[in-house]
């Protein structure tokens, strides 16, 4: 939608032009599983008066002036757009039940949102599937926010089932650093910056080629066609226990290394599974990363804030990680690939490639456009293999309207590859993983 200059409407972030094109459109599907039957009768009154509110980009459009900027406009919101509850036969069987909820998650992946109202839809799904008494499906487009702005929303909404007076509450991260503040000598920092460098060149260099030149291997989980993002997805989840996933970090020290090696790891082995030999083609996963400095979630009050330190927004990176080859030994030995799969996101991270990304993008919106800097990110996605992400969720059981929450999951829709996973901790014992295919 065009409109002429407004003063009153509000300037787009780069990030949230990027994701929102006619190259590049990502949705966020965030799914919210319920214990008890969902009682909808609170459903517009809790829009109106909790999630409307809590940032106004949820009661806005994007439009674009004649110059080609683009920009959030506020609009009246018409909850009855927003808010649908689906209905299907009743008294049919938690299968019929799980196939339907399927197929509707996959419709509503594909389903783009009318340029004319605000990017964001509520789905009551009522019907008990295998996991859940029914399911709150939020579809919320990424420009709104990435995960962690989205997941603060949505947590804001939540209240703790022991005490809905007490705020939820987070596991904080540890810090390496020693006593004195210092994690290493400085002798041993000097050969730690040197590799540093070359891995920024090497890495960066990598970077910028996955955008244009080099790609993955065609494999079982990489088609190389074009169009996939347009294809009907399939979402699948598992659940492991964190005290399983934690006795692999005693060997490992990191838990989101231990998490993304046994991703890669059970990749590998479905690779190696639906095509012979595939285990040792080239791969790359694109395990996202969070650029803010964050020991948990904050209030949404606090990151709507100018100069706010963890802001609302899209504040995310990539890291590009080689998918180790799977060996004969390592079949019977996981830990081993395990730990490669470490020692290689280790070396990434040693690394300046994040930033320097950062400014070659912001470069080439300069430069070329918003639009040309989506097209570089769609084409490092489509010559990508796989997408890793993660979120932390809260150490209590949650309620919604006093409705026990089983768990909640996010996945993404619209980018332009076959595979993409997303983990989620919550209640400290549960560890989610969510495969999109």
């Amino acid at each position: 939608m065009e409109f002429e200059r407004d003063e009153a409407l509000e300037p787009m972030s780069p990030s949230s032009q990027y994701l929102r094109s006619s190259v590049l459109s990502l949705t966020i599907l965030g799914i919210l599983e319920s214990e008890v039957p969902i009682d909808d009768s609170l459903t517009m009154p809790l829009v109106k008066d909790v999630f409307l509110p809590i940032n106004h980009r949820f009661s806005s459009i994007m439009v674009s002036e004649k110059r080609g900027a683009k920009k959030w406009k506020r609009v009246e919101v018409n909850l009855k757009d927003h808010v649908k509850v689906p209905v299907f036969p009743i008294g049919m069987s938690n299968d019929y039940y799980d196939e339907a909820f399927s197929e509707y998650l996959s419709k509503l992946g594909m389903e783009q949102f009318p340029p004319n109202r605000p990017l964001w839809e509520i789905h009551i799904f009522k019907y008990p599937t295998k996991n859940a008494a029914g399911n709150l499906i939020f579809k919320l487009h990424h420009s709104l926010g990435d995960g962690y702005s989205l997941m603060g929303a949505l947590l804001s909404c939540l209240q703790r089932v022991d005490n809905p007076s007490f705020p939820l509450t987070f596991p904080t991260r540890q810090s390496n650093l020693g006593p004195n503040g210092n994690s290493r000598g400085f002798f041993r920092r000097v050969p730690r910056f040197f590799t540093g460098l070359i891995n920024t060149v090497y890495d960066f260099g990598s970077n910028v080629l996955k955008s244009s030149l080099i790609e993955d291997d065609k494999s079982p989980i990489r088609s190389g066609d074009d169009g996939v993002e347009f294809r009907p997805i399939v979402v699948t989840t598992t659940t492991f226990s964190i005290d399983h996933i934690k006795q692999i970090k005693d060997k490992l020290k990191t838990l989101n290394d231990v998490i993304t090696g046994i991703i890669i790891f059970g990749t590998r082995l479905y690779m190696q599974k639906m095509e012979e030999n595939s285990g040792k083609a080239k791969c790359t996963a694109l395990v996202l990363l969070n650029t803010r400095v964050i020991g948990g979630y904050t209030s949404v009050s606090e990151m709507i804030k100018p100069n706010a330190e963890m802001p609302w927004g899209n504040r995310f990176a990539f890291l590009q990680v080689p998918i180790p080859k799977l060996t004969d030994s390592e079949l019977s030995n996981p830990l081993k690939f395990v730990k490669k799969a470490r020692q290689l996101i280790k070396r990434q991270k040693n690394s300046a490639s994040v930033f320097l990304t950062g400014l070659f993008l912001d470069a080439i919106r300069r430069i070329r456009g918003p639009e040309a800097t989506s097209r570089c990110i769609h084409n490092t996605l489509k010559n990508s293999s796989l997408t890793i992400s993660n979120m932390m969720g809260p150490m209590e059981k949650m309620a919604l309207a006093n409705q026990p929450v089983k768990g909640l999951y996010f996945v993404v829709a619209g980018a332009p590859q076959v595979l993409y996973t997303n983990t989620s901790i919550l209640y400290s014992s549960m560890f989610s993983c969510i495969f999109l295919l």
